[in-house]
Order: structure tokens, then sequence, then C-alpha cells
């Protein structure tokens, strides 16, 4: 990450590039809603396929469904989120500014404050007399507010007709649960996952895309038999992996994370099922293998006093932000609640028939591997972010996987257009190619890097007699030579990672 890079300075390159606008910017714009731009469509895009492909179409024990945003009211009180799916907010008693107090108290203080009581603030505020931090007055006793968006279905606008933005993607896998597992013929363990919008109308909106109110998210459930908790066939994919790890216990000591391989946290208890170990590890293999710095992260237990009451355990993947390391994913041992909130409030039968038992189960969810595409596209960012002091530009160093534009065409000189356009209209229906034919071949290049384009191919007058082009590799800037003929393979096994730069062509010293 380049030195004293803030989330301002990532949100300023990605306008002036084309990632992201704010919503709505004519009008004055929304606080938490963000429009995606050219780059940053495909950018996202490519992120949710990369996603995609590697937890469902990769593997056999995990399916994919695309549920509706506005799902039937009764799935909401089932679920809690009607009651209980709230922030705390402290309002100043002059200006009347809102704050959501977990992160007024986090700032003033520098604590973890994530899951305090409104009781435990208020006495945290008094006992610090914090005050508002637009107008320095005194702020009002803390109350809940409920963080659903709420509309209407059908002419009628009542209390009949009221329905919900859906708050998260998790609850379609449950009530869809049943269909999933008989159309798709699953077999414990298995998954059911999901990409898609889910809305909050959050108190205070911060640092850019990490938290919105509007935002996309990519999540699975995954399913184990009842007394399977300790029974993980693929934990020995991980078991030498390494990441920083931060129990619950080293934070209650006040101590630092440890960097260890999950073997050695599973062995001394720090992990407790191997469920949870094998997905945390995954979740951060996903990131690392699509170019993300692996000392960035770390998993966080929560403290007894953050987890839900039905969960044995729960972990986050966490990132270290300008700001501090913030979740990117909740990993969450969630048991039966939610199908057994479901059968009680549906009162249809979402269990399971157990052959070996010969008995109805109702299976649990060992890990809730769930996190937001807009925290992703940070993290990818912001790890990409080079501000190159020797060629004097921003080199974006995106993983060329991921990349929104994979090659750029240039012709060496205008003349040269036809022959670069031929090449050109060729090779963009395979990928997401740019042409730019204006300025020196140097300044295109910098644009290119500003950009994150991996590759450029430049026509030049040799390219007519000898059918040959040049390859630039965006991290490096070394050339090869390669044959028109040859382009196509030797771009696509660079994007995918099939051979090195130097060794794809004939290089140029």
């Amino acid at each position: 990450m380049a030195e004293k890079l803030t989330i301002d300075n990532i949100s300023t390159f990605c306008k002036s590039k084309g990632f992201i606008y704010p919503s709505s910017e004519i009008y004055g714009g929304m606080s938490g809603f963000f429009d995606y731009g050219p780059l940053g469509a495909e950018l996202k895009n490519n992120i949710k396929q990369a996603w995609w492909k590697f937890h469902v179409q990769d593997r056999e024990d995990i399916v994919g469904i695309d549920a509706s945003i506005i799902m039937h009211p009764n799935v909401w009180k089932a679920s809690g989120h009607v009651a209980n799916f709230e922030d705390i907010l402290v309002e100043c008693t002059k200006c009347k500014e809102r704050y959501r107090a977990d992160h007024l108290i986090e700032e003033a203080l520098k604590i973890q404050a994530d899951g305090l009581k409104a009781d435990d603030i208020q006495k945290l505020i008094e006992q610090n007399k914090i005050k508002c931090p637009k107008c320095k007055s005194a702020l009002d006793k803390p109350g809940a507010f409920n963080l659903m968006f709420q509309t209407y279905v059908g002419p009628k606008q009542s209390k009949e007709s009221i329905a919900y933005l859906r708050p998260e993607t998790a609850q379609a896998m449950f009530v869809d649960f049943k269909q999933v597992v008989e159309t798709a013929r699953l077999k414990l363990p298995f998954g059911i996952a999901q990409v898609g919008r889910a809305f909050r109308n959050e108190i205070s909106p911060r640092n850019f895309l990490f938290r919105c109110r509007e935002f996309e998210q990519m999540e699975i459930e995954y399913f184990i038999h009842p007394g399977s908790w300790e029974e993980c066939p693929y934990v020995d994919e991980i078991m030498d992996h390494e990441i920083f790890v931060y129990s619950a216990e080293m934070q209650q000591k006040k101590e630092k994370g440890k960097k260890m391989k999950m073997k050695e946290a599973l062995s001394d208890g720090i992990i407790k099922s191997p469920w949870h170990a094998y997905w945390l590890a995954t979740e951060h293999k996903w990131f690392v293998n699509l170019g993300a710095n692996p000392n960035n992260f770390r998993v966080r237990q929560h403290l007894p006093d953050e987890k839900a009451h039905y969960s044995k355990d729960c972990w986050d993947l966490e990132y270290n932000f300008p700001f501090g390391f913030k979740e990117l994913q909740g990993i969450s041992d969630r048991g039966d609640y939610d199908l057994q909130q479901h059968i009680k409030h549906s009162k249809k039968d979402l269990s399971l028939f157990d052959e070996e038992t010969k008995k109805k189960i109702v299976p649990h969810v060992v890990a809730e591997p769930s996190q937001g595409v807009d925290r992703a596209f940070l993290v990818f960012l912001f790890d990409a972010y080079n501000d190159d002091k020797e060629r004097g530009n921003i080199v974006l160093k995106l993983n060329p996987r991921i990349a929104p534009v994979k090659v750029g065409f240039f012709p060496l000189m205008n003349k040269l257009d036809k022959e670069a356009r031929e090449i050109y209209n060729c090779l963009r229906k395979l990928f997401v190619c740019q042409y730019d034919k204006s300025g020196s071949i140097g300044r295109r290049y910098a644009r290119a890097d500003e950009i994150g384009i991996p590759y450029c191919v430049t026509v030049d007058f040799d390219t007519k007699e000898k059918k040959e082009v040049t390859i630039r590799d965006r991290d490096s800037t070394k050339q090869i030579r390669v044959q028109v003929s040859e382009l196509k393979n030797v771009l696509y096994r660079l994007i995918v990672g099939e051979v090195e730069f130097e060794k794809a062509g004939k290089l140029i010293k």
C-alpha cells in the first residue's frame, strides 16, 4: 500500500478515472449511494465473476441462486430483523446532528465499541464527557434505530402492504432451502451461494464504499449434519496456510495478533472447529490469489458479548484499511437457528431425512462466509494502487483476471491505424480492450498504467513485414515480440497466469 494513501485519495482517484461517481451528483448527491462508472462496472463484475467461479463453479458441493430483493414481510419477522435489526443512535441536543453511537465512542476513546448496549454507551458518554463533534454541545440519550428500508407492495399503502428491501441476502437461502436441496439433489455437507444487492439505512455512512446504504453481498450458507461440527473433509487443504490470528483471549489481554498456520490454531484450541479454520483460510486465499497483500489481513474472533446467542463461534476476516482493521467478511456459525425460525413461523417442514439414522434432521450452518462486493473492490484498489515516482504516474497493479481492461492497442504512428485496428477488432471480441492513438507512446502507456491495463500491444512498422507486434507488461515495463498469429493465445495465457511474461515471447533488451 502506498505511503499516506487515504480513503479520500482513493475516492478522488476513482472519480477522476471513471471507476466510481457519487450518485445523483448533479442534484447534490445522496450520502451512502454510489454509481459505478465504465471502469468500475467492469472491475466489479470481474470480482463477482471470480468469486462465483471460485466458490460455485469450481466446486461440487456449492450451488447458487439469485433471489428476489423484496420478500414476504414475514421472512423478516421470522429472522428477527423487524424487531432487532438495529444500531444505537445518539443525537445532539443543539444542532440535532445524528451519530451512530458505537462509531462515536470508537473515534473518541479509540476502543472497540461494536456490540455495546445503549446503557453501556450512555455510561461511556457521561464518564468521558463526550460531546457532539460538530458543535461541542451535549448529546441526548442513546436509542435504537432500525436499519430496514420500508416500502409498500401494491397500490394500497397500508399496514397490510408494508414490505422491506432486504438488509441481507442470507434469508433467501433459508426460505428456498428445501426446494434447492430437492432440485439440485444435494447431500450434506453442502452450500448455497448468492450474489446480490442489500440495503441498510445506515445512520452515518462513511469511508467511501466501506459503509453504504445500498451495496452488494457475496454470501454462502454452508450446511452440515448436526453432529459433524468437528468433521471437515477439506481441512487438510489449508493446514499449512498462514494468517494473522487475533483471538478473543488476545483482545482481552491487550495482546497483538499472531501469525500462525491453521494447524497451529486448531491444535492450540484457538480456532475450535476445523470448518471455521477451513473457511477462514479459504476466504483469505481467494483475496491473495487475486493479488491482495496477504499481510494486510487478519482473522479476529468475536468477543463473548459480540456473538449472537445461537452462535458457538464467530470470526471476521479483517483488512488493514487506512482507518484501521475493519471487517471484510463475517464467518459465523449460526447453528440451526434460521431454519428453525422459518419452520416455526411458516409451519413448513424444512428438515432432511438422514439415511443412516432413518430420522429427520435440521442441518446446521457451520459457516456463513458473507462479504461485501464493494469492500472487496476497495481492498483490490488499495493493494493495487502504486504512486510510481520513477514513471511519474499512478500504476494500478490489478491482477489481470480482474483488471477492467485486459489489453491496450496502440498504433506507433497514426499511419498504422488501419493495421492496428484490424488486430484490435479481431481480439476485442475475446478480451475487454481499449484502443488509443492519441499522444506519444509514453503518454499512452501512462494512461494505461493508471487504469490497470496489464498488457499493451503496439503495432509498428515491422508488423507489416514480420507479422510481429510488441507486448508491454504494465508492472515491469518489459517488452516482448510475438507473432500476430500467436497473439490471441499468448494474451490468454498471460491473463490467466499460465505463463511468465518473459517466457511468452522474444524479450526485447
